[in-house]
Order: C-alpha cells, then sequence, then structure tokens
C-alpha cells in the first residue's frame, strides 16, 4: 500500500492538493429466508480513491487496478475532471487548515470470524430462525442476516498526513412479519460492532430477537385503540435513537446546511444563523461520538485524515456545533470536526455522523413512569419518515402502551407521533438515564453511501402532544 500511495501522490506535484484511500477489503455475508439460505456471498477487494485540487475545483476518481500504467491514466484524469469542473462551480473550494498526522491503529478481535466455518456461521443463523419457529408466535414471513468485514485502509495526503487503520466488523439483521395476511405488524432489527465474533453473544441474537417478537405479537393481538388528542408521551431509547438520527443529525450535517445536498438527500431547515441558539429543552444534551470503542461508527481519523472527537451538537438546548468536513468548516470559519465518511474507496469523502444520541438524565426508567399520571409509552417504532428538510417527522409504534397514574396499564395499536422537529425537542420534560445505542445503516449522497452507526439515547418524555 506504502508504494502505491507514495507513487500516486509524486504524481500529483501539478495539484494544490491530493489525497488518497486506499483499502484492502474482505467480506463475507449470509442471508436465510423463512428458513432457506438465499444468499452467500464471499468478497475480497482491493482499490483506491483519489482526491486532486486545482485552482480550487476538486476530481474524484477510483479503480481497483492498482497497475503503475492505470494509476498514472487514472491521475490523469483526476486533474482533467478537476479542471473541467472549474467552469461549473461557484466558487473555489478550500479546506480548513489542520494538524498534519501520522498513525497507526487496529481494532483488535477477541475471535476472528475467518477462523469459523461457513456452515458454522450459517447455523448460527439457523438457531435465530429455529428460536423463532419454536415461539409458538404465527410468522407470516422472516429473513435473518449476518455478515463481517475486514478493511485495511491508507489515507495519505500530499500536505503529510498518513493514517494506516484495520478496522473489522460484524453485523447481524432480522426481520419479521407476525399475524395473518389480515392483522399483521413487521418489526426489523440491526446489530453492528467494530469488532470480531465476540460481539455476536453480546447480542444475545436468538433470544433477543424472540423477545422482541413476543412483544410485537403481544401488541398486535391484545393492542386496544390508541387514544386520540395531545397527551404526554414516553419514547423508548430506540425512538430516542430514531428521532435523534434523523431531525438532530441529519438537519445539522454542514454541507445540508449550505445546500450541497439539495439533489441528493434534501436540504435542511436549520440556517448558519441557527448555530449557539436554542433547539432543544434546557434539559436536552445530543452527542455524535466516533470514539466509542467498538461502535458501529468507530473511527479514531476521519477519510481526510483530521483526529476524531466527541462532537456536542446540543447543549443545554442550546446547537453548539454542526458535523462539517474541512470544506464545509472553512466556509463558516471554523476546524473539521472529523465528520468526512466514505462507504468505500470508490466514493468521495463527504459529512457524515457516526454514534449520534441523547445524553441520559436523573430519572430512572421506572421513576419516569411513576412520575406520569397519563401518556403513550412508545417502546420502539415500526416505521417512520422525515421530510427533505427535516422538519415534518412521523414515527409509528411497534410495542407501545397506556401508562396510567404511574403504571403501564396495556398494550395499544400503532400510535402515530406527528410533529416538527422544534415541537419534538422543545416538548422535552424529563429524560432517563436507562441509555441504549442501537445499530443503523445511514444513507446519503449521489451515488448512494450507506455508512455503519449508532443512534439512541434514554427514554425520554415529551408533554402534550397530539397522537393519532
Amino acid at each position: 500500500m506504502e508504494e502505491i500511495a507514495q507513487f500516486t501522490l509524486d504524481l500529483c506535484k501539478d495539484a494544490d492538493y491530493a489525497d488518497i484511500r486506499i483499502e484492502d477489503i474482505n467480506e463475507t455475508s449470509f442471508l436465510l429466508k423463512n428458513s432457506v439460505p438465499e444468499i452467500a456471498t464471499f468478497d475480497r477487494i482491493k482499490g483506491m480513491g483519489l482526491r486532486v485540487m486545482i485552482d480550487g475545483s476538486m476530481g474524484f476518481v477510483s479503480t481497483n487496478n492498482l497497475e503503475k500504467q492505470n494509476i498514472k491514466k487514472l491521475v490523469l484524469h483526476a486533474m482533467k475532471i478537476a479542471k473541467a469542473s472549474k467552469r461549473l462551480i461557484k466558487k473555489p473550494v478550500q479546506f480548513s487548515k489542520e494538524n498534519i498526522n501520522l498513525a497507526n491503529y487496529e481494532v483488535k478481535q477477541k475471535q476472528d470470524p475467518e477462523d469459523v466455518s461457513a456452515e458454522e456461521k450459517l447455523n448460527m443463523l439457523f438457531e435465530v430462525d429455529d428460536a423463532i419457529k419454536d415461539s409458538d408466535i404465527p410468522i407470516a414471513s422472516r429473513h435473518i442476516a449476518f455478515g463481517h468485514k475486514y478493511t485495511e485502509q491508507l489515507f495519505q495526503s500530499s500536505e503529510g498526513s498518513r493514517i494506516l487503520s484495520k478496522i473489522p466488523r460484524v453485523h447481524a439483521f432480522w426481520f419479521v412479519s407476525v399475524g395473518t395476511s389480515e392483522l399483521n405488524k413487521q418489526k426489523y432489527f440491526i446489530y453492528d460492532a467494530a469488532a470480531g465474533l465476540e460481539a455476536l453473544k453480546q447480542w444475545n441474537l436468538a433470544d433477543d430477537a424472540v423477545a422482541k417478537t413476543k412483544e410485537l405479537y403481544e401488541n398486535l393481538i391484545k393492542g386496544k385503540k390508541t387514544p386520540k388528542g395531545k397527551i404526554d408521551v414516553i419514547c423508548g431509547p430506540e425512538v430516542t435513537g430514531i428521532a435523534t438520527h434523523e431531525s438532530v443529525g441529519h438537519p445539522n450535517e454542514a454541507d445540508r446546511i449550505l445546500g450541497r445536498e439539495s439533489a441528493q438527500a434534501g436540504e435542511s431547515f436549520v440556517t448558519p444563523e441557527l448555530l449557539n441558539t436554542k433547539y432543544a429543552n434546557e434539559i436536552v444534551n445530543v452527542s455524535d461520538d466516533p470514539t466509542i470503542p467498538n461502535s458501529a461508527g468507530y473511527y479514531k481519523y476521519d477519510a481526510e485524515g483530521v483526529k476524531a472527537r466527541k462532537r456536542t451538537m446540543i447543549k443545554k438546548g442550546i446547537l453548539t456545533e454542526f458535523l462539517h468536513n474541512r470544506e464545509t468548516a472553512v466556509e463558516l470559519g471554523l476546524k473539521s470536526n472529523a465528520a468526512a465518511r466514505a462507504m468505500s474507496f470508490d466514493r468521495e469523502p463527504i459529512v457524515r455522523m457516526a454514534n449520534t444520541f441523547v445524553e441520559p438524565g436523573d430519572y430512572n426508567f421506572d421513576e419516569l413512569i411513576e412520575d406520569t399520571k397519563k401518556a403513550i409509552y412508545i417502546k420502539n417504532f415500526m416505521e417512520w419518515n422525515i421530510d427533505d428538510k427535516r422538519f415534518n417527522q412521523k414515527y409509528v409504534g411497534a410495542a407501545a402502551y397506556y401508562v396510567e397514574n404511574g403504571e403501564i396499564k396495556y398494550p395499544i395499536q400503532n400510535p402515530i407521533l406527528e410533529l416538527t422537529t422544534p415541537t419534538f425537542w422543545n416538548a422535552i420534560d424529563a429524560i432517563a438515564n436507562d441509555m441504549q445505542l442501537n445499530a443503523a445503516t445511514c444513507g446519503k449522497g449521489e451515488p448512494g453511501q450507506g455508512v455503519p452507526v449508532y443512534h439512541g439515547g434514554p427514554s425520554i418524555r415529551l408533554k402534550n402532544i397530539r397522537i393519532k
């Protein structure tokens, strides 16, 4: 990798700036659909992404052919793209000045998935599948997936930064549809970690899938009609997490705020002028932290070689920080906070979340319930959507309950929480300490880029919210 990296950068001397990401990726995945193995993939790919800047204009190219003759052609192509793009840009691209970083880091695995046979891995899925089948719940459909990935990446820039990283990942997924064709509910759940096969033991996949499926079915057959009108709403950590991701994380990505995503994943209702103004109730604190060990969104340095740190997005209700790469940071007179990520070497780095969550509060969960006179408790969600400016949003409960006089009384059917971002975050009047982080794949960009993230937080209570 090192020789190819230096060879490539030496060819980029006529550019004002250049950086490369060389990746060696080893990936395996399995899918079980209604007890039938449908997919088994074993991929090994090595390639490079190259960015060059010439007179404030960028060119990006990628290849999986690392022969030197091909790289020479690739560099020339990147230069041509940068020069041609200059006619289209409204103002020159600039990068914030950042420290030059030299680092090697590796996430150690306790159990390497490569030491386990494909048959054993498939049997892991059958164990989950059998557990769901043996639970005496009518299942219309079920999908179970598992995979692992090992990525060795070298980042090197013409400024002198050089970062070598080795990160393993394991991930799992299940989807169930319970009930009949006339009456049913669906639920999916994702697991992900920057770790080895040891993460599966922590997830307890079979037990967790069965417990969540049973709860879903109980809500389906025993759930009463949801009370309509205004009432307090308690969101479980899963609902807190998706709301945080969608209505704090995405709208505060600086490229959205500056209009860079308008033709792709949407814009944002947030403007630069909203920084350091009230976004939420004063008890709310929201962070995004890529440095959480073994997390789905873990990294020590971003895709531009900037050292990662915890980012405080909301502090005591005040919007304190956007997510930045080097380009958006300099435009707002700031430093990058290491939010540049790319799905693979063949994608250009863009502004992304990592692990986004509401910080825990003072209540424990039982105290939160006991302190509540009447409320709808939405433990987790079945579906959600949000508009392209991240302002109007809707969350539909999967497992949900009616709370009265400090007690959880009975399950209810499909409560719909539909409101604006300011309404959601300013209605919070209590935050518990039952912190959970859940995995997801965050989508953004064109061509699309899905990257692993966590989102979560504790249970939170919203006052006087209209439920549909």
